[in-house]
């Protein structure tokens, strides 16, 4: 039987189920059906195949067609010669692939949609996925003397890393075991604004998000990059800390979302604390104020932040006979609540007068639903800076306060409606 018409067809199933129903439509009798034939048979077992994908094998297709290409965009064979040499120097040598800029990120784009599945992510590290992916994103920087991948590959490659990684311990451990950090941080300073004068973030924001994916979630993950001084660093400068110009609101998402991960997490003790607190305090006093940023959104993601910390109440083992050095106590927890603590007299003037500004707002309007969360969050903050105790995390000496003072009064919320 012809097939006709175009067989690599999206829609070749449809065919398949128009030609079954012309040979059999529930309606006669089975004893009148007849053997199908070997051109039937050959028809489709064809359809079936074409219309079946094996990501497995795709996967192996499109890892060789990247690597080829790439070979020959570098000017590099797998001896080292320049890829010139490579092809008809033997007869029965297969000519390599090698596509265009827009044909290679066509395939990444691929590519991620495939190892979003868990499964497939894992069976693409097998292939040797990851340090093909690592050395595309993380080879020398455009404007060195060697030839350098094009910027747009780079943030394709660390996509798919990104969303291999993600909520995946087995490949977050193969990261870690390829050194995945000094070279993608090493990536972050290589795009900053003093090394390039467009300040463009997008490649800073893909490597922030890589690395967030990469560790969260993984304790292993999240207690290396803490002690990581430059990724500390980092995330500083995506912050907006210490930076020549404000970075992008993007990438202030990126790492404020990577630093509550980070400093609210089970195991964040005192000594995970310690290399962020000036980002905490960032985050407590410029981070939610209006004046200082004017994201909402980031705004409510710090007021998010500062809220988990002070109601964080990791599980403490109340066995310490054995002494054991992974048993921590509640002492151990209290850095973060304390450095809230610390700046709660700003924190209370920019909430109020914040809370008093929405509630002011026309309820219903535009404008006072995009601040509705925040007021929400304000709030919370407030209830939460209320029920813990300020006794236990005492004003530091600068402020006059006596730290052994026992009356200070509790913080209050009244009805602020006008």
């Amino acid at each position: 039987m012809a097939s006709g018409g175009n067989s690599n067809s999206p829609f070749a199933w449809l065919g398949l189920l128009k030609w079954s129903l012309a040979y059999s439509d529930g309606t006669r009798p089975t004893e009148d059906v007849q053997p199908m034939s070997k051109e039937d048979i050959a028809f489709l077992e064809k359809v079936m195949k074409e219309g079946i994908i094996d990501e497995g094998e795709r996967m192996k297709t499109i890892l060789k067609d990247l690597t080829d290409s790439l070979e020959g965009m570098l000017g590099l064979s797998l001896g080292g010669e320049s890829s010139e040499t490579t092809s008809g120097d033997n007869e029965g040598e297969t000519k390599k692939k090698e596509l265009d800029e827009d044909e290679m990120i066509e395939l990444l784009q691929e590519l991620k949609d495939i190892v979003e599945q868990i499964d497939y992510a894992r069976a693409f590290m097998a292939m040797g996925g990851i340090p093909f992916l690592l050395g595309c994103a993380t080879s020398p920087p455009e404007g060195t003397n060697e030839t350098a991948i094009p910027k747009s590959i780079r943030k394709w490659a660390l996509s798919v890393l990104a969303t291999m990684c993600q909520n995946n311990p087995p490949v977050q451990l193969s990261l870690l075991e390829h050194g995945h950090m000094p070279p993608l941080i090493q990536l972050f300073f290589d795009y900053s604004p003093t090394n390039e004068s467009d300040g463009d973030d997008s490649m800073r924001d893909k490597v922030v998000q890589t690395i967030s994916c990469s560790v969260r979630g993984h304790s292993m993950a999240e207690h290396i990059f803490c002690q990581n001084k430059h990724g500390v660093l980092m995330v500083h400068l995506g912050l907006g800390i210490q930076s020549k110009s404000k970075p992008s609101a993007q990438l202030r998402k990126r790492c404020l979302f990577l630093l509550r991960a980070l400093v609210t997490a089970d195991d964040a003790v005192n000594s995970r604390i310690k290399p962020f607190q000036s980002a905490i305090s960032f985050v407590a006093t410029r981070g939610v104020d209006p004046k200082e940023e004017a994201d909402v959104e980031i705004r409510e993601m710090g007021l998010q932040m500062l809220t988990q910390m002070l109601r964080h109440a990791p599980q403490i083992m109340s066995d310490r006979s054995s002494q054991s050095p992974n048993v921590a106590s509640s002492e151990e927890f209290t850095l973060g609540k304390k450095i809230i603590h610390d700046n709660k007299n700003h924190l209370t003037a920019i909430g109020v007068k914040r809370i008093q500004d929405i509630r002011k707002l026309e309820k219903g309007s535009d404008e006072y639903e995009l601040a509705a969360l925040e007021l929400e969050e304000w709030e919370n903050l407030m209830v939460a800076m209320a029920e813990t105790s300020s006794s236990a995390y005492p004003p530091n000496n600068n402020t006059g306060r006596n730290e052994n003072e026992e009356d200070t009064p509790k913080l209050m919320i009244c009805d602020m409606h006008p």
